[in-house]
């Protein structure tokens, strides 16, 4: 396996983390508790399949609909892109702030993280 490959195995991995973290309420119990496996504890496809006494490709197949699932609900709701436009804007404000007395600064990005807090 390349580094090329294994990167995008990382970064496939932190995209259905975060889509998971934004949209987990949405999923069945078993497409939660799949990639709840697969993805955040590493388990195998043999290791999810014996567990619940089904096939690999079952197992697969769960998984990958699940993904299909959760880049659904992000194209029909948007809440991944507009957090990470958030933190975009965060990270411009804290350099405008940079510049300006350190108490603003702090008041300012303590409020601005109170927003983004906010479901």
């Amino acid at each position: 396996m390349t580094l090329d490959q294994i990167d995008q195995m990382l970064e496939k991995t932190n995209r259905i983390n975060l889509l998971f973290d934004f949209y987990e309420a949405l999923l069945t119990d078993k497409q939660r508790t799949f990639l709840q496996l697969y993805f955040h504890d590493d388990y195998s496809l043999g290791e999810i399949a014996e567990n619940f006494e089904i096939s690999r490709q079952a197992v697969y197949e769960h998984i990958k609909r699940a993904e299909l699932t959760l880049q659904d609900y992000e194209g029909k709701l948007q809440l991944v892109h507009k957090h990470e436009q958030r933190m975009k804007l965060r990270t411009e404000l804290i350099q405008v702030l940079d510049h300006c007395d350190p108490e603003l600064k702090r008041k300012t990005t303590e409020l601005f993280d109170t927003i983004v807090g906010i479901d």
